[in-house]
């Protein structure tokens, strides 16, 4: 059984958007090689305090990998235990397994070192794109996936969205405002990020699309 027109529509602007995502991840990258931004960084810094730093502090550990490891384990016990889906689990851990694979291969190719202006924390490793920023727009973008078939209510899926969207800017900014990634280095990671969910979800859709015909009969 093929597809309808209307999810043949869907899963191909799924995946439109996707290369349009990576098309934007190619010219980020192409800026990031043709020069640096230091001074967005010091203007940032300009307004360090030490609420800022402790909300700063707190959005970078939520979205470093043991909370997200924790997030991610009770997701997938919810998913099984709880709703007994083990296509959504799939696609659950495809989309942030492969966010990661993908963070290494990435800062592996572009090898930028990180802003030494004024860090507040002490890490290592590369910069571009940003770990924490693709493992919270994957581990968010996802979960506001799943999530939106569940809230029918318009009100239930703006505080969804709202959430999702509050989350991955803060843990992202965080990064720039504690001064261990440049802006480009979050924007690169949210297009990358992007990318890598929509053609998840549509591959997802595709092969859920095939297999409802055989369970039905």
């Amino acid at each position: 059984m093929q597809p309808s027109p209307y999810i043949s529509t869907r899963i191909a602007a799924l995946w439109t958007t996707s290369l349009c995502s990576a098309l934007l991840f190619v010219l980020l990258s192409s800026w990031v090689i043709a020069g640096g931004e230091m001074q967005i960084n010091r203007w940032l810094q300009e307004f360090q305090a030490p609420m800022w730093t402790l909300g700063a502090r707190l959005l970078t550990f939520i979205g470093s990998k043991g909370p997200i490891i924790v997030i991610a384990l009770w997701v997938v016990w919810y998913l099984y235990a709880a709703a007994g889906r083990n296509g959504e689990i799939k696609l659950f851990l495809l989309v942030l397994l492969g966010s990661e694979v993908w963070n290494v291969v990435l800062k592996l190719l572009f090898h930028r070192v990180r802003p030494d202006v004024n860090r507040l924390i002490e890490i290592t490793g590369y910069s571009y794109p940003s770990g924490h920023s693709m493992a919270a727009f994957s581990l968010y973008g996802v979960l506001c996936y799943l999530l939106w078939s569940r809230w029918s209510g318009w009100k239930g899926r703006l505080v969804l969205l709202a959430a999702s969207s509050l989350m991955i800017l803060g843990i992202g900014m965080s990064r720039v405002y504690l001064g261990v990634h440049y802006p480009s280095d979050v924007a690169g990671a949210y297009a990358a990020s992007l990318s890598w969910l929509l053609f998840c979800i549509g591959f997802y859709e595709y092969k859920w699309l095939e297999r409802t015909p055989a369970k039905a009969s």
